[in-house]
């Protein structure tokens, strides 16, 4: 441990000062959430290793699942914590250096859990990096985004360790590399669904732009859940400058997001061409994508922002909590609605009946894993808070 102490400085702790903590009901039933959901996520996996494939609701049809939406949902929000945590030690402004730390520390534990599930999904994560290493495919968009995802974790981790030895200098190099890498994976995790040819509302050049932009969003959503918490809303004045700086980044970033949006609709439909305008049209009058996506994910955190002329944090926090229900749903239609239509729209038999939408919910394993990580997150988290100082002047 004196070791380890040497190259990344650390707290006094003990095994029992990080397994304590302060008797409040918030902490207690954050407490019993995240053993609930720890517990989750151990019986989600024994059932992978039981059934393997089996234990998940995914098809032929729809080979995309929950799994691959909660993968994305912690690597997006990664990538946004990056960007955060770079305002600061990359950029130099200074109303942002105070959130360094804890923000590259969340994008770190964010990666990790999205790690963790998608471990369960490929099948067989060990033999994957080895053959990554053997027979890199260089023309897979997979193969180029499972690589960078490595090489930005350990940016992040090497960043993360100078700044807590306060070497801001090769803190803002390997920040600035890691910051180059991750966008970089996060574009290309975007061309994994631009690649689709057969999938014409996913096909295009949207979706590795629309990845960076939702990142940078998910990321300022964290960034005041995080503060909200650590504070219990009795936010310091070093902190609050920033936080209101990034409620107008938001509102901008927001408005940005819906002129996006409606134009990809509006281009997906018009024409009427088959597998693109149906399947939009289809996605248009969903819930999932109207209250979830569009309403808590966008509508509502920019309306109040707006409202409140960016001056209100703790209504930012209440407001963040609905905008990641808003990004999750994002995350899920992504992968759902992409698989909605029918490849084979033809009948082969004669009593063959008609294709139809594809239905997909997942099971109850998938739901273990995918959401049960949010308990990695959170013990994580927990743990990077009880073992480095995060804020200036902590004791």
């Amino acid at each position: 441990m004196n070791f380890i102490k040497k190259i990344i400085p650390m707290k006094d702790f003990t095994l029992k000062s990080l397994i304590t903590f302060e008797k409040t009901p918030l902490n207690i039933f954050m407490f019993i959430v995240t053993i609930f959901l720890l517990a989750a996520f151990s019986w989600g996996v024994v059932e992978y290793l039981i059934h393997s494939h089996e234990a998940y609701n995914v098809t032929r049809q729809h080979p995309w699942g929950l799994l691959i939406a909660m993968y994305i949902f912690f690597v997006v929000s990664s990538t946004g914590l990056c960007i955060i945590g770079s305002l600061g030690d990359v950029f130099g402004f200074k109303d942002y250096m105070a959130m360094s730390k804890r923000a590259i520390l969340g994008s770190i534990v964010t990666i990790l859990a999205g790690f963790a599930v998608i471990a369960f999904e490929i099948g067989h994560p060990v033999r994957m990096l080895i053959y990554n290493v053997l027979s890199p495919g260089l023309t897979s968009a997979i193969w180029w985004m499972g690589t960078l995802y490595g090489i930005y974790l350990t940016f992040m981790i090497i960043e993360f360790i100078f700044l807590m030895r306060n070497d801001m200098k090769n803190a803002r190099i390997f920040g600035l590399i890691g910051l180059l890498v991750g966008l970089a994976a996060h574009s290309n995790l975007g061309s994994v669904f631009g690649f689709l040819n057969t999938r014409l509302v996913a096909n295009g050049v949207f979706y590795p732009t629309y990845f960076i932009l939702t990142a940078f969003i998910t990321g300022i959503y964290l960034t005041y859940l995080m503060y909200g918490f650590r504070y219990k809303m009795q936010i310091p004045d070093d902190i609050k400058k920033g936080l209101l700086g990034l409620a107008k980044i938001q509102a901008l970033l927001l408005g940005i997001l819906m002129f996006f949006e409606t134009w990809k609709l509006l281009t997906a439909i018009y024409g009427g061409v088959p597998g693109r305008a149906d399947t939009a049209e289809h996605i248009f009058h969903s819930a999932n994508f109207l209250y979830g996506e569009v309403l808590c994910g966008m509508v509502i955190p920019f309306v109040v922002m707006l409202a409140t002329k960016w001056q209100s944090i703790k209504l930012y926090v209440f407001t963040s909590f609905i905008g990641m229900i808003g990004i999750f749903f994002m995350r899920y239609d992504l992968v759902d609605d992409t698989q909605l239509k029918p490849l084979q729209m033809m009948k082969i038999t004669e009593y063959q009946l008609p294709p139809k939408w594809i239905e997909y919910f997942p099971s109850t394993a998938e739901f273990a894993i995918g959401f049960g990580a949010i308990g990695i997150f959170f013990m994580l988290y927990y743990f990077g808070q009880k073992m480095f100082e995060l804020d200036a002047g902590e004791h």
